[in-house]
This record gives structure tokens, C-alpha cells and sequence, in this order.
């Protein structure tokens, strides 16, 4: 079995794969004051509540992202798996060829994005992962990663809303009754939600001007389904 781990600025997500199929996922909120021993007596209390040990057979870590919680993951693997982890970063061959201009600035989560994108429905593509920030990555024909667009997050944008106005309130993310809000929560919800929906649509129709009609388009992140 594959344990993946992908460490976000907000969330750390994380599946257990055989060969290709997934087992079963979980994810947390990220938390950089935690240390090893916290991180691994969670995983493995995950990992005993859908019947897995430490002693079944998980081959290998995985750790996506070049966050803080790295070298607290990789300790975690070993000390508590018995595993040296794959640390996806500059230098690790992922079979996606980077045509940016500074190739070490890509983060691995864009990288894991494309070739995961690849894979699974070939190219052009433009993949759209809704996290604290919300990243477009455009993949070529042949699969190489060509460069994107970064856009602040719906809940950063929200949370400074609330930070630098006197009035208006903090609010939860979910759709409203419609676009004319009838109530102050209801219009911020209408204005960041349909507001980041346009900007979506305006990006991805903006690449699929330069990579071609035939685009896919992959969505990811954890506000993904509500965007979609």
C-alpha cells in the first residue's frame, strides 16, 4: 500500500492507496506547532479506525509539499512506519517536464497536479486547485508544465473582507439563495462565491485561448465541489 500526504498551508491531506485504488483518505486541519509524535499517534488512531496497521504491508510516504511540516512528516514516517519517505521536490523525477523559468520555483503540489492530471486525461489541460490560494496550471499537449496563474483563495479573500471592513461580518462558505442578496451574509456569499466562479471561467476560457480548444479542465482542493 501507498501512504500519500499532502501538506498545505491549511490542510493536510492524506490517502491510502493499493496500486491505483483508494482506500480510504482523510483530511486535517495543518497545524505547525504539533510534533512527530503528535502527528504519528493521529495517523496511526486513522489507520486502526479502517482496520490498517504498522505492520501491513504501506511501502512507502509520501510527502507533496515543501511547507514547515516536511521534516516533521518525514521523522513521523520513520519513527512511527518504519519508512524513509519520498519527498516530492526539486530533483525528483516525476516524468513532468517544467517549462517555467525558474523551475525550482514550481511547488511540488503543482507539479503532483499536472502529472496526476496527465495521467489520468492526457493534454492540453489547465488544472484549477481551490486551497488558500487558487493556482491554474497549464499542461501541454505532450505533458510538460507550461506555467499558470495565482489568484488569492476564497477563504483569504473572505477573511480579509472581514479584517479590514468595520461592518461587515465573518462568514461561512456555501451557496446563497441567489445572486441579489437578500441579507449582508447572503451578498458576501454571492460576491466572493459567483465572484471567484467568474473569475474561474474568465481564466480558463483566457487558456484555452493559448493552449487550444481541445483543454481539459481538472478541478482540485477542498472548495472545489462548491465552485463546480
Amino acid at each position: 500500500m501507498l501512504l500519500c500526504v499532502d501538506i498545505g498551508n491549511t490542510n493536510i491531506t492524506m490517502g491510502l492507496y493499493r496500486e491505483e485504488e483508494l482506500l480510504t483518505h482523510w483530511r486535517l486541519v495543518t497545524d505547525n506547532h504539533k510534533m512527530p509524535d503528535e502527528y504519528g499517534m493521529l495517523l496511526l488512531s486513522l489507520l486502526a479506525h479502517h482496520a490498517y496497521g504498522p505492520d501491513d504491508d504501506v511501502k512507502i510516504g509520501c510527502v507533496f509539499s515543501g511547507a514547515p511540516l516536511t521534516d516533521v512528516f518525514t521523522e513521523m514516517a520513520s519513527r512511527y512506519l518504519g519508512l524513509e519517505p519520498l519527498v516530492v521536490g526539486s530533483g525528483v523525477k516525476t516524468g513532468v517536464a517544467i517549462r517555467y523559468d525558474a523551475p525550482r520555483d514550481v511547488g511540488a503540489d503543482r507539479v503532483v497536479n499536472a502529472a496526476a492530471a496527465y495521467r489520468l486525461y492526457g493534454g492540453p489541460a489547465c488544472i484549477v486547485d481551490f486551497g488558500t490560494g487558487t493556482t491554474f496550471d497549464a499542461l501541454s499537449a505532450k505533458g510538460e508544465y507550461l506555467g499558470g496563474a495565482i489568484a488569492p483563495g476564497l477563504q483569504v479573500a473572505a477573511e480579509a473582507l472581514f479584517q479590514h471592513t468595520a461592518k461587515l461580518p465573518r462568514v461561512d462558505l456555501r451557496r446563497p439563495s441567489g445572486v441579489i442578496g437578500r441579507n449582508t451574509m447572503d451578498a458576501i456569499r454571492s460576491g466572493i462565491l459567483f465572484g471567484y466562479v467568474g473569475l474561474v471561467e474568465g481564466l480558463v476560457e483566457r487558456f484555452r485561448g493559448e493552449l487550444g480548444p481541445q483543454m481539459h479542465v481538472i478541478a482540485t482542493g477542498g472548495l472545489a465541489p462548491l465552485i463546480a
